[in-house]
């Protein structure tokens, strides 16, 4: 499979991964701290051919994708959950089977603007569906957010996921509805 998009990871060790998976340039971030030439190169790099954002399930992943995607808000995303990237007690791809690499890879998401959509639920909503507020809503969320391949977050922070990668009310109710038939197993 070949990505036209050139990949952002966190380091040498995740382009390996993803390049026995995938045929695809990568940029580097080499840690959270985003060097002013990396998130150039990463700028130029969605002018001429787009960007798939691709850092590991953890907090300092989603801090460097956070501050790529404020930079270069038109990146795709692409999201493996922390099982997926699980390796000698570290998470990160380059613990990741290829075909995990793949699959997510295949269903990257495009974020938009929050103010330029519309939340697919209202908070109330989303506390009456169990997502927030409730003794079982961080499992509720963690498994929402693995069947949806959008990666996990707090209450909020997956709220505003759920709207900035325009994630749809029908995902979110074919979702639960499948993790409720699962659970009655």
């Amino acid at each position: 499979m070949r990505v036209n998009e050139v990949i952002v990871v966190e380091g040498k060790n995740d382009t390996i991964a993803i390049r026995k998976a995938v045929e695809a340039d990568t940029i580097e971030t080499r840690g959270s701290a985003l060097e002013p030439h990396v998130l150039e190169e990463i700028k130029r790099a969605q002018q001429e051919r787009g960007v798939i954002i691709f850092t590991d399930p953890d907090y300092v992943g989603e801090r460097i994708r956070e501050i790529i995607a404020r930079e270069v808000p038109d990146a795709k995303h692409a999201f493996l959950t922390q099982t997926q990237a699980k390796g000698n007690h570290k998470i990160g791809i380059e613990h990741a089977s290829s075909e995990d690499i793949i699959e997510a890879l295949q269903s990257v998401r495009v974020a938009e603007a929050e103010e330029e959509t519309v939340p697919p639920l209202t908070w109330e909503e989303y506390m009456e569906l169990g997502l927030v507020g409730d003794r079982n809503s961080r499992n509720l969320r963690k498994q929402v957010s693995e069947r949806l391949g959008i990666g996990y977050r707090n209450a909020k922070q997956f709220y505003r996921r759920l709207h900035v990668l325009r994630i749809t009310r029908e995902e979110i109710f074919r979702t639960l509805d499948y993790l409720r038939k699962g659970s009655m197993q």
